[in-house]
């Protein structure tokens, strides 16, 4: 799974990298927290947990101007227009347009690569409402197969993941639309809600000693496909879903600080000295270090980690 991240760009980082043609960041949009959103939504986020607004990448057909269009309350787009790609805020935890209301959002904040187009929550966006989360790298938490906690439970060791080549990742996701009935002005912003679900796969061999799950990350020579509403070919769409390339990653364990949502800024990357290590498996070796360890641990033998929220 993927339950945080770590956004570290800012706006005009992100227009750059990802080619937007739109930065909407600064329109209102409306959450779902009911405190203040802390780092701001839009400034870098080293925490990045469900509910909080996020920068995403989505590609739009512009909206048609018409009259018919605003007297029946209906979303038009203009004909023959092509897509423009924005960088929006939108809220992690998709909630689908029949949602009754927002609380399902907490319950979607990842959606299988292996059955997003069955699954009748994502189909539709899977679709037609395709996105890009970026990202500076993720967090997963590691079960400790030798070390307990102070409960009589494997001790959770958080890891940070990150591009072995320093750039940016691009976490593939969906998004919706969610229109509350009870405000009556369409184009009010609170008339809305905009949310997204990041898309996990089967984790690669060595971060699979971490967790049995990773994002769906995306190399650029397919944003533009995958971002392009007017792609409705679900064979290309399973193709991308599908895609595989080992290698691309390093994960290092950082300090238990990170489990705390509150807590953030960059000192959360910092790497945990080995010496302070206690029955943390080695990703790339199988080494159990710190305690008393067997000499390795295969992925099969490491229990599997979970965001401890």
């Amino acid at each position: 799974m993927c339950g945080r991240y770590a956004a570290t760009a800012n706006p005009g980082e992100l227009v750059e990298e990802f080619e937007v043609e739109q930065d909407r960041t600064a329109e209102p949009a409306r959450s779902v927290m009911t405190r203040p959103q802390t780092p701001p939504p839009g400034t870098p986020d080293y925490n990045m947990a469900p509910t909080k607004q996020a920068p995403v990448v989505l590609s739009r057909v512009p909206r048609s101007s018409s009259e018919g269009a605003k007297q029946d309350n209906k979303e038009r787009y203009a004909e023959g227009a092509p897509p423009v790609r924005q960088l929006r805020l939108l809220t992690w935890g998709l909630v689908p347009s029949w949602a009754k209301d927002t609380k399902v959002g907490m319950r979607m904040i990842n959606a299988r690569a292996e059955s997003v187009l069955e699954k009748a929550s994502f189909a539709k966006a899977a679709a037609t409402r395709r996105c890009l989360v970026p990202a500076a790298g993720w967090y997963e938490w590691q079960k400790s197969p030798t070390v307990k906690d102070t409960k009589g439970k494997p001790r959770k060791q958080p890891f940070f993941t990150h591009r072995a080549d320093g750039h940016p990742i691009a976490m593939a996701g969906l998004y919706e639309f969610w229109r509350d009935k009870s405000v009556k002005d369409n184009d009010d912003p609170d008339a809305w809600l905009t949310t997204f679900t990041i898309i996990t796969t089967e984790a690669e061999p060595g971060l699979d000693r971490i967790h049995d799950r990773q994002p769906l990350i995306l190399e650029p020579e397919d944003w533009a496909t995958w971002l392009d509403p007017t792609m409705q070919d679900l064979d290309e769409v399973k193709r991308i879903l599908s895609f595989h390339q080992p290698g691309r990653f390093e994960a290092y364990p950082i300090s238990t600080a990170v489990n705390a949502t509150g807590n953030n800024g960059a000192h959360l990357l910092d790497p945990v000295p080995e010496s302070e290590l206690e029955g943390v498996v080695d990703p790339m070796t199988g080494e159990v270090i710190g305690g008393e360890p067997p000499e390795e641990v295969s992925p099969e033998e490491t229990e599997q980690g979970r965001n401890p929220q």
